[in-house]
């Protein structure tokens, strides 16, 4: 894909993100407002979306199980890398290092890679196999490390708490959506025409309210770049420009072929999800810094985003 054909793509990602940011920084609208966007893009409008176009997927295609074990192994190698690099210098506590596991390695799936994959592809279904992995190992990886690690652990509570943390994940709208759709299309169960209408005229402003939403969250924040510190640069370097390169090199190692390297590398372009925060105010761990990487990693992600186009989209 050239450069124009990059830039073309990415017009309405663009218009609809730079509308929240427009509109919160001349407070037109709220900045607070962006949960309430936020919060109606992940838990109805996208699970709409990847229910419908699950259910109507061809699953054979979309569970391209080489392509799922090259981005698991690129992701392997990057939670060794950023744990290895984050104990060499100096963290001890397995909760911290998680931390820094989840902003290195995991992306913003809901938020950002759902409205950025309709925009280029058409669809965002490639994402569902990702998403998956990312809820069921990743994520529960780094629940259970912060859960063992929590203090004041009441005796015999751990065990308690996880179950409860894990069946949490679990049940996320976004997980519960892709089982359903993977489910009824396995089982063949017909859905009425007007239901599935419905779900698609919801779905379709999952896309620009999520890109919206965002805008409105980082446009009522006044940044100071000049603040960054050397590790936030570091684990936003290696989640928005080393991650995507591993995918890349592990994708051409095992033969992925097809659409799906450039999938894949996009998917590990994105940027750091706002679980980061969320885990880091919950267990009280790297608050300031999850916040920070979150904001700076959507922000330099954006700007990226061009390049990656140009270069793997063809």
């Amino acid at each position: 894909m050239g450069g124009a054909a990059a830039l073309e793509k990415l017009v309405p990602v663009l218009l609809a993100f730079g509308g929240g940011v427009l509109l919160a920084r001349r407070k037109i609208v709220p900045a607070e407002a962006s949960k309430v966007f936020s919060d109606y893009a992940f838990l109805f409008a996208v699970p709409c979306y990847l229910f419908g176009n699950i259910y109507a997927a061809d699953l054979g295609a979309l569970f391209n199980w080489r392509a799922i074990g090259g981005y698991a192994g690129a992701a392997a190698l990057a939670v060794v890398t950023v744990a290895v690099v984050a104990i060499a210098h100096g963290l001890r506590e397995p909760r911290d290092v998680a931390l820094r596991v989840m902003a290195g390695v995991q992306v913003n799936t809901a938020y950002f890679a759902v409205p950025v994959f309709i925009t280029v592809f058409g669809t965002a279904a490639p994402i569902f196999p990702i998403l998956l992995f990312q809820v069921c190992v990743l994520s529960l990886v780094v629940i259970a490390v912060m859960e063992l690690g929590r203090a004041g652990a009441e005796a015999g509570g751990t065990g308690r708490r996880l179950a409860r943390a894990v069946g949490a994940s679990l049940a996320t709208p976004l997980v519960l959506a892709c089982n359903a759709g993977i489910l009824l299309n396995l089982l063949s169960v017909r859905i009425p025409a007007v239901a599935l209408d419905g779900a698609a005229f919801v779905g379709d402003s999952a896309s620009p309210v999520a890109l919206f939403a965002l805008g409105l969250h980082l446009g009522g924040l006044g940044l100071d770049l000049r603040g960054t510190t050397r590790e936030e640069y570091a684990l936003i370097g290696f989640k928005c420009l080393a991650f995507p390169l591993l995918t890349w090199a592990v994708c051409a190692l095992v033969g992925v072929q097809g659409e799906w390297p450039a999938y894949l590398v996009l998917i590990a372009a994105m940027p750091t999800p706002q679980n980061l925060f969320i885990f880091a105010q919950r267990y009280d761990v790297g608050v300031d810094l999850s916040a920070s990487i979150v904001i700076k990693s959507s922000l330099v992600s954006l700007l990226l985003l061009p390049l990656w186009l140009q270069t793997v989209v063809v």
